[in-house]
């Protein structure tokens, strides 16, 4: 456990590489046509996670101070273990990438990942000769996936379609069809570009996604963009008083929580995009967000909602459930726990908010977005805050804290 205790952060930092981008640009480097170096000065659990996982599957990683330097895949005949810790991208976007490469897998996983939903991409890949031995971790697949058509819901988990998106090189053409409305489409734009970038042509159609045959991937130096998503909490400290000045963020990136600044200007916030990303307090006004394309920035954006007085309203956001954590309960417990009114909806949350907090105990959850909003939380509070599991933010951001305390931030 430590304790937080912080007035006012400001100052200037560099946005950490974006792990979205990181996992997409990894695999690609480990399935292409020669040696391919990744670019990011920064990495975490979970981006060590699909490295560590590309190794298992034959491909050579080494690490150091600059990034990843990759060579591919080489086919063996072996069945790999792929660990993919706590990571839901590296598992969903291996699976099918596994198993248009080997006839037969193993797959584990820990914490709350064993319990993650993989239907309906389980199905969809039984339906193109792979078998699985249960519906949830650990598992054992057998049979190679086909090319084909993919039927998927684009309101459960873009990470369906991203795996098998970036597996479809390996097969041949391939489409994915949409059965409903796409939500988080941020995330599979990343997809498609970074397989551009790599020299596979995605084309979008009216119901989905089509990749030609024919295609490869191709080697490449890769620098990863700034993460937009961890970029978040820091902007909301700016909006809740001092100045904070984000560098390495692209102000034109498909990342779907660059949306963050629309919403800091709807509360209020000065925000000026001139010479990086500078986000001042200013005004305070309730906010209302549909999270059906920013899911991930619930737990810090109710934080936010709590600074304003009035009711903040989040909707849209279902799939948040299954997520770390539920986050729906665990963002409106973390500002119950600290002097706050927030109510669970069926698919959002209500934030009452009186323009503070008061401070005291809460967790993180295990949820590396409820330990740094914890932490940015306590710009609101009188008394300290103090959080339970701090570690999880090892997940995405091992540096939160480091950086937190560059900034002015205090703890102990």
């Amino acid at each position: 456990m430590i304790a937080v205790q912080t007035k006012q952060v400001t100052g200037e930092i560099r946005a950490i590489p974006s792990k979205s981008y990181a996992h997409r640009a990894l695999i690609c480097a480990a399935l292409a046509d020669g040696p391919s170096t990744v670019r990011l000065a920064r990495s975490s659990v979970d981006i060590d996670t699909t490295a560590q996982t590309l190794r298992q599957l034959g491909a050579d990683i080494q690490k150091d101070a600059t990034g990843f330097q990759i060579l591919p895949v080489r086919h063996t005949d072996d069945t790999p273990l792929l660990d993919c810790a706590e990571s839901g991208s590296t598992l969903r976007f291996l699976l099918p990438v596994a198993m248009a490469l080997k006839d037969r897998a193993r797959f584990t996983g820990r914490g709350r990942l064993p319990a993650r939903p993989l239907s309906p991409l389980l199905e969809e890949m039984e339906k193109k000769g792979c078998v699985f031995s249960g519906k949830k971790l650990p598992l054992t697949v057998t049979g190679r996936l086909a090319k084909g058509s993919f039927l998927l819901p684009g309101d459960i988990s873009s990470q369906y379609i991203s795996g098998l998106l970036l597996a479809a090189p390996l097969l041949g053409e391939t489409e994915v069809r949409l059965t409903s409305g796409l939500e988080s489409a941020g995330y599979v734009l990343i997809t498609t570009e970074v397989m551009q970038d790599f020299g596979v042509k995605t084309v979008r159609t009216e119901h989905g996604y089509t990749v030609p045959g024919g295609q490869h991937y191709r080697a490449r130096d890769y620098a990863v963009e700034g993460d937009w998503s961890n970029a978040a909490f820091f902007l909301v400290a700016g909006a809740l008083g001092g100045a904070i000045r984000l560098r390495g963020l692209k102000a034109d990136s498909v990342q779907g929580d660059r949306a963050i600044l629309d919403v800091l200007r709807a509360y209020g916030a000065r925000v000026d995009t001139e010479d990086g990303i500078l986000v001042q307090r200013d005004a305070a006004r309730p906010i209302r967000v549909d999270l059906r394309q920013m899911p991930d920035a619930l737990p810090i954006l109710s934080v936010l909602a709590a600074s304003a007085r009035g009711e903040s309203v989040f909707y849209g956001g279902a799939r948040l459930r299954l997520k770390e954590s539920d986050r729906l309960y665990t963002s409106a417990q973390m500002i119950r726990n600290l002097g706050g009114d927030a109510e669970e909806t069926e698919d959002g949350l209500l934030v009452r908010g009186t323009g503070k907090l008061t401070g005291g105990t809460t967790s993180s959850f295990g949820d590396h977005r409820l330990a740094m909003a914890s932490a940015i939380a306590s710009l609101l509070c009188d008394e300290p805050v103090r959080i339970e599991e701090p570690e999880a933010v090892n997940k995405s951001y091992p540096a939160f804290f480091s950086d937190f305390q560059q900034l002015g931030g205090h703890y102990v």
